[in-house]
């Protein structure tokens, strides 16, 4: 299981940083999530310039808000910029975000993905995209980034019609919030399942979680309980959080010493995740770096 982490940060130069900061302390892999901040994909053109190794991804960039054209040609420019070190992370993101910030419809989402994922394949490939869908009628689109292979395409699927979704059309998921119970009974025999009767290779099962190295396990949990707090209103994540066997966010973390911690890690690599993106918490600054350190320290396989 390769263990890669993400840093954050203020400024466009901070976050480039934190790419090089992740591959200078030997993390497999770097990620960022496309929030209304800056352009996720912008920042990681601009780190490939100052890392040589480590696999930059985006974590997730939503569909609603890029056309697949404008999608892959991004997408294609950051895995030739980066010497073919991107993943390109998507999701739907949620309804509320879509109607109220985008003004789009989000009645028929597993639809608009479908046909989302089909044309940005093609046009990743170099293919001409010709197809006649509700949403995304494309006629003669294409694509001449000569000096780019497609990247890897994951897909934030959480429910059982995305993960099949994406196990036909896509190279894997990426799940924040799910724990061990919902990936082991729903995300890695559903994506799996999928991807096999299609032909296609095992799915990447990539896996976000809030991680806390403590002895102060209360203390750390209400801290993630009220930092994370808003992704308990989301009916998404609600469903996944519960069919974890947990009531919010802090009961998915992974809280605890390093006994504990290594050995939650461990059922995660046995239940079939392929990658971790460790997000170091804690009640206090100490807590987090020492997470921070101590994750550094296993990387970049575990």
């Amino acid at each position: 299981m390769r263990i890669g982490s993400s840093r954050l940060g203020r400024t466009f130069a901070d976050k480039v940083e934190g790419f090089r900061r992740l591959e200078a302390d030997g993390f497999a892999s770097a990620w960022l999530p496309n929030i209304f901040e800056h352009d996720t994909m912008s920042v990681i053109v601009a780190a490939g310039a100052v890392t040589q190794r480590v696999t930059l991804g985006v974590d997730v960039v939503p569909t609603y808000s890029r056309h697949p054209i404008t999608m892959a040609q991004q997408a294609l420019s950051a895995q030739a910029a980066t010497g073919g070190r991107f993943v390109l992370g998507v999701g739907l993101s949620h309804q509320v975000v879509i109607e109220n910030h985008f003004g789009q419809d989000f009645a028929k989402p597993v639809r608009h993905m479908r046909e989302y994922l089909t044309v940005l394949g093609r046009l990743l490939t170099g293919e001409q995209a010709d197809y006649d869908g509700e949403v995304f009628p494309v006629r003669g689109a294409q694509l001449r980034v000569g000096d780019a292979e497609p990247p890897p395409v994951l897909v934030a699927a959480l429910g059982p019609q995305m993960l099949r979704l994406t196990g036909r059309l896509a190279d894997g998921t990426v799940t924040w919030l799910a724990g061990a119970r919902y990936l082991e009974e729903v995300v890695v025999p559903t994506i799996g399942q999928a991807a096999a009767a299609a032909g296609r290779p095992d799915p990447r099962i990539v896996v976000g979680l809030p991680i806390a190295l403590t002895n102060d396990v209360d203390a750390t949990t209400e801290r993630i309980a009220r930092a994370y707090r808003f992704y308990g209103d989301l009916p998404s994540y609600q469903r996944v959080i519960r069919g974890s066997g947990a009531e919010g966010p802090a009961g998915v973390s992974l809280i605890g010493d390093e006994a504990l911690l290594e050995r939650e890690l461990r059922r995660l690599k046995e239940i079939g995740v392929t990658e971790l993106i460790v997000t170091p918490e804690g009640h206090d600054r100490e807590t987090r770096d020492r997470t921070y350190e101590w994750a550094k320290s296993l990387a970049p396989t575990f």
